[in-house]
């Protein structure tokens, strides 16, 4: 049997997805509650993400449409704010829980050697499609390149070594 790199990769990022799901889920959470929701995107559904980015954007060519566009995988996390002894205080222990959440499943993707990034529009662009229900959703964009695809982006050369553009 051969597996060609495409397929090795194909299958191992949606592997390290599932593992990025599991650090979230058992990542600390204050007062024991967990509230924290994940869930991953492949394919079609990262291509519908995408397009409802493009449509929300005025121009269309944002680094975050790009990033979103040539991941792999997308894992999704998100915490729901239930039962409230203090609205407030439940808020921010849930925020500081998904944070956490965040921060786990993102080190486990770093850990074995998969780029990703963190990012906020397209967590909340999928909650607006309902691809996950949770009152807070972010997102980490997962991608096996050749090229971390979130370090050099367009535009962030230009910024910030205006002579290397």
């Amino acid at each position: 049997m051969i597996i060609s790199s495409e397929d090795a990769e194909k299958e191992v990022v949606l592997y390290v997805a599932k593992l990025m799901c599991v650090a979230a889920r058992t990542a600390p959470k204050a007062r024991g509650a967990d509230t924290i929701k994940t869930a991953i995107l492949t394919g079609e559904e990262i291509k519908r993400l995408a397009d409802e980015m493009v449509k929300e954007s005025k121009d269309g060519l944002t680094m975050s449409i790009k990033s979103v566009q040539y991941s792999d995988a997308i894992v999704l996390i998100g915490v729901t704010f239930e039962q409230p002894i203090d609205q407030l205080a439940n808020m921010k222990f849930k925020l500081i829980d998904l944070g956490i959440a965040l921060g786990s499943a993102a080190k486990i993707a770093s850990d074995l050697n998969v780029d990703n990034r963190i990012m906020a529009g397209p967590g909340r662009t999928a909650a607006k499609l309902g691809m996950m229900k949770a009152d807070e959703v972010q997102s980490i964009c997962l991608s096996i390149k050749g090229k971390n695809i979130f370090f050099d982006r367009p535009g962030y050369v230009a910024a910030v070594h205006p002579l290397k553009s």
